[in-house]
């Protein structure tokens, strides 16, 4: 009896019905999907921040002014590429829909054996390579590295303007639509990424579970901004740069502004920069 069920079950696993069940395609995007990529598809970034008494000043006096993820636009960039050239990254804004029809994004919690932002939670991103085709490239490549997420999987559709990080990375948010969320499953990278969640996109202009911190620097006041998140038994804090870029394409997807201020400052850049500077 036990090897005629043996049978009957391996020859409904090899069945032609079944194989095309597991290889049916997946289910067509949400309306709201739809309409969200039709929406990002058409936002234009705003443009390069110029202010030639800004760049005058700069010039004069060199400064490295402190910051943790600010527009990029709020830190004028000098023109000229010997003085100033930031290496370029690339995060991924990867957005679904949760069970209860909400937006949702993609986030990691850092490996605690990472020598910079240890235990923090990221975007999935890193660093163009030279093979990348462009910031929608690094983004992905980045994110199969990092948990596994297939390129295959996620819709680019537009990419925000940069951010600098206070390791002069030119940080370029790239967001993305998975409207297969039950397709992704997580494989981490436990050299990097020690844990894989998401959280609700609206959470970064509402005004819940927020605290923020006052900072001042050459007389130039700036708040960093941090966000509480809760998910099972486990908290996560967001904040910096990560928080910044949120905040972000939270305004940009929902068309409003957040419920808080923001108060980025324009930030004046390094006239000369090595592998070793830092904002302090």
């Amino acid at each position: 009896m036990i090897s005629v069920l043996r049978r009957i079950s391996a020859s409904a696993s090899t069945s032609p019905f079944l194989k095309l069940m597991n290889n049916s395609p997946p289910p067509p995007p949400s309306r709201r999907l739809v309409a969200l990529a039709q929406q990002l598809r058409l936002y234009k970034p705003p443009p390069d921040f110029e202010d030639a008494e800004e760049q005058r000043i700069e010039e004069t006096a060199g400064k490295v002014v402190s910051q943790v993820g600010f527009p990029e636009s709020a830190t004028p960039m000098a023109r000229d590429p010997g003085r100033f050239t930031p290496k370029r990254a690339a995060v991924l804004i990867c957005l679904f829909e949760g069970d209860d029809g909400e937006l949702r994004v993609i986030l990691t919690k850092r490996s605690s054996g990472l020598s910079t932002h240890s235990g923090e939670v990221s975007l999935p991103g890193g660093k163009a390579e030279e093979g990348d085709k462009d910031d929608g490239d690094t983004a992905t490549r980045e994110a199969k590295e990092e948990i596994g997420l297939d390129p295959s999987l996620v819709n680019v559709v537009t990419i925000l303007e940069p951010f600098l990080s206070k390791h002069l990375l030119r940080v370029m948010p790239v967001i993305g639509i998975l409207t297969d969320k039950k397709s992704f499953k997580p494989i981490p990278n436990p050299a990097e990424v020690e844990a894989v969640f998401d959280a609700p996109l609206e959470m970064f202009i509402k005004d819940e579970n927020r605290s923020d911190e006052e900072r001042e620097w050459l007389g130039n006041k700036y708040i960093i901004h941090f966000f509480d998140y809760k998910v099972g038994n486990k908290k996560y804090l967001i904040w910096g740069l990560t928080a910044g870029i949120l905040i972000r394409a939270a305004s940009v997807v929902y068309q409003r502004p957040p419920a808080f201020l923001e108060q980025n400052p324009k930030f004046r850049v390094p006239r000369m920069v090595n592998e070793d500077t830092v904002m302090p």
